[in-house]
């Protein structure tokens, strides 16, 4: 048994190992220990708990103030020089999502608390308003969704996402949009006036048309037909509209690749992006145990098809082959990225969002 076989089976036992706990609407299925925290509070005994595991997996909306909205993205291969997220955790609970491993940094667990702890950014648009005035900003495109999606479902109460938006319409400031979730069209009116600035495009993240596999990889997102008719509805409406493909993941979904292009193209889509799995940090605990629950059957050739794709780990953090890994499996998925991509005219143009025409409201104007 590997060493990492070793410390699931351990977090199991000490978590739930029980097969009639699973948690059904839930990506991640436990816990995984915060790196940065040394003491933490464990419940030993679960048969003495049965009304507060109940009312313990309740998504939980935190608010607060924040200090900051707008950040500078480092990472040289994601493609974004800024992002910012009006909400910290995703109830979106995709079982393999990056972005897992950042709320260890307010003090959760990358398990299931980033699903069920959804910190909320009320001042978002305030801070935002209050960037853009800063003289020494020179405009550049924000990606909205850099890290969580920002049209979960925390955006149906509180409406940051929209707020951002009609922030970044008023000052010209471009604008990048990627989600997994149809509320989008609920900012249809705001985005498309953004559209026929060419300060707005936007991205609709789709991995698989298996509806079996979505409901328990990504359990509460919206389904493949329905994120079809967002690429098409805002196509019409004059919104560019782009396709994620990502994660690819060997033997689960990388064979969907060239029926979700041609489907994305045929409502609407012209330009397309994907990532190859990787398992940093609690992800890889948190993935593996979903793996073996859910596909039993298929659990070691995926995760061996991983291991081949990233040096015989399952984590990579090196820049510029993380995002896309490397061996047979990955090279394929690369050349048909490519090839489907000139057969169904995707990504043939060369264009950028507008920064030309950003501006500053009148110094009567009030920040807030």
């Amino acid at each position: 048994m590997s060493s990492l076989q070793q410390d699931h089976h351990k977090v199991l036992a000490e978590e739930q190992a029980d097969e009639q706990q699973y948690h059904h609407g839930r990506g991640a299925q436990f816990n995984t220990k915060n790196r940065f925290i040394k003491n933490e509070v464990t419940q030993e005994h679960v048969e003495g708990i049965d009304d507060w595991e109940e009312s313990n997996l309740r998504t939980q909306y935190i608010e607060q103030q924040s200090k900051t909205i707008v950040n500078k993205v480092e990472s040289q291969d994601v493609g974004m020089g800024y992002s910012m997220n009006p909400y910290a955790g995703c109830e979106h609970g995709c079982i393999y999502c990056y972005a897992r491993n950042v709320h260890e940094y307010w003090g959760y667990s990358a398990g299931l608390d980033f699903e069920q702890k959804i910190l909320i950014k009320k001042n978002a648009p305030q801070l935002l308003r209050k960037f853009l005035m800063h003289p020494k900003w020179v405009c550049s495109p924000i990606m909205l969704s850099g890290n969580t999606d920002c049209y979960q479902p925390a955006e149906q109460k509180y409406r940051l996402t929209r707020g951002l938006l009609e922030v970044c319409n008023e000052f010209n400031q471009p604008v990048g949009i990627l989600t997994k979730n149809s509320w989008i069209l609920k900012d249809k009116d705001v985005l498309q006036e953004m559209a026929k600035k060419n300060i707005v495009s936007a991205m609709v993240s789709i991995t698989s048309f298996n509806e079996d596999l979505r409901r328990i990889m990504e359990p509460r997102t919206t389904t493949a037909k329905q994120k079809l008719k967002v690429i098409e509805e805002l196509s019409k409406a004059g919104v560019r509209m782009g396709v994620m493909m990502g994660p690819m993941i060997p033997g689960l979904n990388e064979h969907e690749m060239q029926r979700i292009m041609k489907a994305a193209a045929d409502h609407g889509a012209t330009f397309t992006a994907y990532t190859f799995i990787r398992l940093n940090g609690a992800i890889k605990f948190l993935f593996h145990d979903w793996l073996y629950k859910n596909l039993p059957n298929h659990a070691d050739k995926v995760w061996h098809l991983i291991e081949e794709s990233h040096d015989g780990k399952v984590n990579d953090s090196r820049w510029g082959v993380r995002m896309r890994g490397e061996g047979n499996i990955a090279q394929m998925v690369a050349q048909q990225y490519k090839k489907y991509g000139q057969l169904y005219n995707m990504n043939a143009e060369r264009w950028e969002l507008d920064c030309t025409q950003f501006k500053r409201p009148g110094a009567q104007a009030s920040l807030f």
